[in-house]
């Protein structure tokens, strides 16, 4: 069963950070081609109810376009607690093309067409699979530790931020909170550094960070 105690830093980590977060990252990614590759996934469009109306690639997604427009779609993030409640934050790869080299939460991504399934929204049962792929992916956690039972759906935000004036989001943002003990293997292509904080330092480690925080982070 998930904890109060782990409820409760998340609600007082989101109050910090709306404080806290510095001005996001302009600098330029440096091309990947396997940041490239993903561009090409689908995204789930959807309108302000968060009904999905069509898809579109991540980089149509992305982009933003003529009078800031960025079209909308569905993403969720995850915030991961070992056993103890320490809170898992991440470092961004400075070779993602949205907000590199910025510090957010455990696992940020998106549900996607080319994957069956994620698509499906009682119990939000296909973000809950699009969080379970992404944290194997970049986290490197075996699926079969992320069970989707332990995958807590708690609330979903509505943002819009147009980054460096090139990429940026415009999301329905799904969290969910995931409590265990896993076994981590980064990937370095999306993850540059990652920590456990434990819940009585986090007051106290936001600020001492050396880059800025991503957008949903600090609006969580």
């Amino acid at each position: 069963m998930l904890s109060l105690n782990v409820r409760n830093v998340v609600k007082r980590t989101i109050s910090r950070v709306l404080f806290s977060s510095a001005t996001t990252s302009t600098k330029e990614a440096v091309k990947d081609p396997v940041q490239e590759a993903s561009l090409k996934e689908k995204c789930f469009l959807v309108d302000e109810h968060d009904k999905i109306v069509g898809q579109a690639s991540k980089k149509e997604c992305h982009l933003v376009q003529e009078n800031d427009y960025i079209p909308l779609h569905r993403a969720f993030s995850v915030f991961l607690f070992n056993k103890k409640g320490d809170l898992l934050l991440q470092k961004r790869s400075s070779h993602k093309l949205t907000y590199p080299d910025c510090y957010t939460n455990s696992c940020c991504s998106h549900p996607v067409a080319n994957y069956e399934g994620e698509d499906e929204e009682e119990d939000a049962i296909g973000i809950k699979r699009a969080a379970q792929r992404r944290m194997n992916y970049e986290l490197g956690i075996p699926k079969e530790q992320i069970p989707l039972e332990k995958l807590h759906y708690i609330t979903r935000i509505w943002y819009k931020d147009t980054g460096n004036g090139k990429w940026g989001e415009h999301e329905i943002d799904y969290v969910l909170i995931f409590q265990d003990n896993v076994k981590i293997k980064p990937n370095s292509n999306e993850i540059s550094a990652y920590s456990f904080v434990p819940r009585e330092e986090l007051d106290s480690y936001i600020p001492t960070l050396d880059g800025p925080l991503t957008p949903w982070f600090s609006i969580i």
